[in-house]
């Protein structure tokens, strides 16, 4: 289905204003790395810095698939979606670059991580293990959403 076809069934296109609130609330998503098959998606929290920054925290080993992809990385996407009904939901696709984060920047993701989901296991994880951080820098960003009925539905009381 195209979007098109779907904005015919009440989709419609999320301006910046909107894309920022959502990103601002929002503080998980599925990042998308090249591999050789296919693509490695691996389900991140984020902090957002309010114009054109993600920040995640990796934790990793001696030998992390995700470090090497993201090294290898020319381009990333990033996926951030919310849908909490059948006709009610919002996504947010993002495309850019990915590097590492030197840490005497670090306090640019200290100040952002506030609406990063993370859970428990990973912050006792962080502990023991290297932890990096690394920077995803938006150069494009589009968003959609469904907010109602499609017309012709009528909501059942």
């Amino acid at each position: 289905m195209t979007i098109e076809r779907l904005m015919t069934a009440g989709v419609e296109t999320m301006d910046d204003e909107e894309i920022h609130q959502f990103l601002t609330n929002q503080g998980f998503g599925v990042l998308g790395l090249n591999a050789e098959a296919v693509p490695y998606l691996l389900p991140m929290s984020f902090g957002y810095d309010g114009e054109d920054h993600l920040y995640f925290t990796y934790v990793v080993d001696e030998d992390s698939q995700k470090e090497r992809l993201t090294a290898d990385a020319d381009r990333a996407a990033f996926l951030v979606y919310n849908a909490p009904a059948t006709f009610q939901w919002q996504s947010v696709a993002l495309t850019g670059t990915i590097e590492t984060l030197p840490p005497e920047r670090w306090d640019e993701f200290e100040a952002v991580k506030s609406n990063a989901w993370r859970p428990d296991v990973f912050l006792e994880a962080e502990g023991d293990a290297t932890v990096r951080v690394y920077q995803f820098h938006v150069e494009e960003r589009e968003g959609y959403k469904h907010t109602g009925l499609p017309e012709g539905f009528e909501q059942q009381e």
